[in-house]
C-alpha cells in the first residue's frame, strides 16, 4: 500500500480559492523596497554630513596647533568657508580636549592650544635668565591695566609719586603697554594701555578677568586696613578710542609724555623688592587719592 503524498500548506492560505484577495505580506515586499532606500539615502547623508564635520575639525586642529600666535574666529571661518558656525566647531574641540595634556583656550579674544594649566611646571625653561619689574613698573602696569585709558599724569596722582619715563619705556619695550591715543585736555597728553600680548602672558581673555577686590585680598596683595569707601575699578576692555580720546598724531607709536627722568627714577636694587601691592596701587572708586607712603 503506497502511503499518502502529503503537501505543505501556507498558513491561512485557500486551497483552490480562485477570489482575488490582498495580500499584505506578499505586498510588504514591494512597499518595504523604497523605505529601504529612504533610509540608505539617509543614513548616506548623515555619515557625509558627519565626515564633513570631522573634516572642519582636523582642519581647525591642524591651523591651531601650527600657529605661534593665537587665532581669531573669522580668520578660522574663512579657512573654513560655509557650513557650520566655527564657533560650535571650536567648543566642540575644546571639549574634546579638556582634561587633556594640552587645552584649547581664548586669549585676547582669539584661540590658542596650551598647556594644561597643572603641568606647567614640565615645561619651564630656565635657558635665560628672568628680569623681575621693579616695583614701580608693577604698580604703573597695575593702574593702567585697571583704569585705562590713563595719562601719565593720572598715573602719578594715583600712585602719590611722580613717574619716571624709564618706566613706562620699560612696560612698552615688553609690549605689554601702548599709547592708544591723546587726551581731549590741554597739552594733549598720551593716553596708555594694555596690549594683546599682556592679556596673552597673564593668560586673559580680556581686561575684565583681572582679580577683583575679593581675589585681592584672598592673594594677600592688599592689607588689611583699606580706606573707607576703597573699592578695585572695573576694568574697560575698549579698543576703540573713548569719547574723550584723540587718535595718535605721526610718531607717537613707542613715545611718552616727558622725556626726562626724575626725582622717582629705577633705581637698581628695586628690582629685588617684593611686588607687592598695597592700597593705593588702584585708586579709589571715588577718585581718592592713595596713601603717598606707598612708594
Amino acid at each position: 500500500m503506497v502511503p499518502p503524498r502529503l503537501t505543505l500548506v501556507a498558513r491561512n492560505a485557500h486551497i483552490n480559492d480562485n477570489t482575488p484577495r490582498s495580500d499584505p505580506e506578499g505586498a510588504s515586499g514591494s512597499e518595504i523596497a523604497p523605505t529601504i532606500s529612504e533610509v540608505e539615502a539617509a543614513a548616506a547623508g548623515f555619515l557625509g554630513s558627519h565626515q564633513e564635520r570631522r573634516e572642519k575639525l582636523r582642519v581647525l586642529e591642524a591651523m591651531l596647533f601650527a600657529t605661534s600666535e593665537p587665532l581669531d574666529e573669522a580668520v578660522l571661518q574663512a579657512q573654513l568657508g560655509g557650513g557650520e558656525k566655527v564657533a560650535e566647531l571650536l567648543a566642540e574641540l575644546q571639549e574634546s580636549y579638556a582634561g587633556r595634556g594640552v587645552n584649547l583656550v581664548r586669549v585676547a579674544g582669539k584661540w590658542a592650544f596650551r598647556t594644561a594649566g597643572d603641568l606647567s611646571y614640565l615645561l619651564e625653561k630656565h635657558a635665560s635668565e628672568e628680569r623681575r619689574l621693579s616695583r614701580a613698573a608693577l604698580e604703573t602696569l597695575a593702574i593702567i591695566s585697571y583704569h585705562q585709558p590713563v595719562t601719565r599724569a593720572e598715573i602719578e596722582d594715583i600712585r602719590g609719586v611722580t613717574t619716571s619715563a624709564g618706566t613706562l619705556d620699560i612696560l612698552m619695550e615688553a609690549g605689554w603697554v601702548r599709547p592708544r591715543g591723546r587726551r581731549r585736555a590741554p597739552g594733549k597728553p598720551l593716553t596708555y594701555g594694555t596690549t594683546e600680548r599682556f592679556l596673552s602672558h597673564f593668560g586673559l581673555n580680556s581686561v575684565k578677568d583681572l582679580p577683583g577686590l575679593a581675589d585681592l585680598k584672598a592673594a594677600g596683595l592688599l592689607d588689611g586696613h583699606l580706606p573707607p569707601g576703597f573699592a578695585v575699578p572695573d576694568p574697560l576692555s575698549v579698543a576703540a578710542l573713548m569719547p574723550d580720546e584723540l587718535p595718535l598724531e605721526a610718531g607717537d607709536e613707542g613715545r611718552h609724555d616727558g622725556e626726562t627722568d626724575d626725582a622717582e627714577g629705577d633705581a637698581p636694587e628695586e628690582a629685588a623688592v617684593d611686588p607687592s601691592f598695597d592700597s593705593g596701587l588702584l585708586g579709589g572708586s571715588e577718585g581718592g587719592n592713595p596713601d603717598e607712603s606707598g612708594e
